[in-house]
Parts: structure tokens; sequence; C-alpha cells
């Protein structure tokens, strides 16, 4: 039997509303079936929606499940912070010494709460280099890719290249059916790729195949893209840096790298945009 729960949506990555990436957040998804979250989900359109769940995991503050349109994601950057926020402000979990852990598929994940914002330790990552043309083909013609492309396994396993011109990737005309033919066959989410752009960076994030032509800001992507980097020696122990992402459709998003060791820390600032409850 449908009953309310209360439902928020947080903007992430930015602290001025609907600049940043949207998560839609159940903070109650006791009792709700895989098909019933996957429908919801699917209904609220956005690239993520999550639910909230007691912990199993004595070490966690809570659980976490997240949903594409299509699908079930092991873990998710922005879907992470923006659950963290939800449910901090709404008294489910309260950090302390600044820390919560939260639970999901991919096992636990360490965040940082302060004033700037909410920041996840990366749980894993591992790459393995692609070295097949059509990695990089839906990129379309005359787009330069500096590197050898990798699939990075963030819990979701992105494609990731970097391209030689920031103009390229500015204006992007890529073939979003050929990038879900290649990465579908060889069971990637999708792909992230970015330039450098000064001190920092920008990035795009495609993954047509799970319904989500472009993620307007994506944690994971730039999580695996900072994997990627660390992994060239373009980055080491001690980096800091800001990547951009989102302006080609729309957002402003501004994501907070940080390296510690052989440890990866990405954050940024969230917005509440939506409160009340939901029928589900």
């Amino acid at each position: 039997m449908p009953r309310l729960r209360a439902f928020t949506q947080v903007d992430v990555f930015t602290a001025v509303p609907f600049k940043g990436n949207p998560v839609a957040v159940v903070l109650d998804g006791s009792g709700l079936t895989d098909a019933e979250m996957q429908a919801f989900a699917n209904w609220t359109n956005l690239s993520e929606t999550t639910f909230v769940l007691p912990p199993t995991d004595p070490a966690a503050d809570y659980a976490l499940r997240i949903f594409t349109p299509k699908d079930e994601l092991p873990f998710a950057g922005h879907p992470t912070l923006g659950s963290a926020h939800a449910v901090v402000h709404a008294g489910l979990a309260k950090p302390k010494a600044g820390r919560l852990v939260q639970q999901c598929a991919v096992g636990l994940v360490d965040l940082a709460v302060d004033e700037a914002g909410i920041a996840f330790r990366l749980p894993r990552y591992a790459q393995t280099p692609v070295k097949d043309p059509e990695a990089v083909a839906w990129l379309g013609e005359g787009v330069r890719v500096a590197g050898t492309p990798q699939a990075v396994d963030v819990g979701p396993v992105w494609l990731i290249a970097e391209l030689a011109e920031r103009s390229a990737l500015e204006n992007l005309a890529h073939d979003p059916a050929r990038l879900t033919r290649f990465y579908q066959a060889t069971g990637m989410t999708g792909a992230t790729i970015f330039a450098r752009d000064g001190d920092g960076i920008m990035v795009r994030s495609f993954a047509p195949g799970d319904g989500i032509p472009e993620d307007p800001v994506c944690g994971s992507g730039n999580a695996a893209v900072a994997a990627y980097r660390l992994g060239q020696g373009q980055i080491g122990a001690g980096s800091r840096y800001i990547a951009s992402q989102g302006r080609q459709i729309g957002r402003d998003g501004s994501i907070s790298v940080r390296i510690e060791g052989d440890s990866i820390h990405v954050g940024g600032a969230c917005v509440t945009c939506i409160e009340g409850t939901v029928l589900l």
C-alpha cells in the first residue's frame, strides 16, 4: 500500500539553486521493492534518484540505494553528496567530528562535512587502457585525444579520455548512438571526457544508454578523471584542483578534487531545491 514518504530534491556541486546536478532523495525507502524504486527513478527522469534506508553495517550512519532511470548503480558521486546533505538536513544522521559513513552497494563511503560542503573519499578505483579506436570514434572527426583512453572502475565504469583542445570539448558534436553501442558491448556506464583549463579542468559526461544523454555535473565521472590523471602523473599526492562542468547545458557546476596519498576526495556545495512528501 503506497504511503506518504519524506522527499527532497538537492542541487549538487553548486550553492546556487538550479545550476548544479539535481538528485531526488526519498528519505524513507523502507518496504519498497526494487521494481518500485526503479519505476520511481524512471518517473523522476533525473540522472539519479536515491532511497535512504537503515544501515545493516554498524559502522554506517545510513544506507543508500542509487538508481538511474534505467538501472541501479553500486555507487555514484553527486547522489552520494546530495543524499548526505538531505540526511543531515532532515536530522536522520548527525556528523561525528565532521564525518559521516554511507553504506551502499560498493561498500562503506567516508564523507567529510563542513561549512564549504560535503566531500566523499572514493571507495575504490582501477583503470585499464582501451586501445579500440571505436572507444573515441563517437567523438567525431577531427577531435584529437591526448594519451590513451582508460576504462576507470570507480563502482560505475567510465571511459575516460583527455581532449587536446578545450574548444573541441566545448563544441563537441558527438554521436550518442555510436557511444551507446560501444559502451554497452563493454559493460561501461558511459564516457567522461575532459580538457585542461588553466589550473583546473573542464569535464563533460555522457551515458545515453542509461537514459542520461549528458550528465549535468558528474561526481563519479570526475572521480574517475582524477584517477586517470593520477595514473598518468598529471597530479600527485597533495594535489588540489577545481573542475567545471555543465555550462554547455545551462548549468555551472564546480567540483573540488583533492589527493591525499593515493586517496581521491571529491566534493562541492549542495543546496536544497524541493522539500515535501511523495506517495510511494
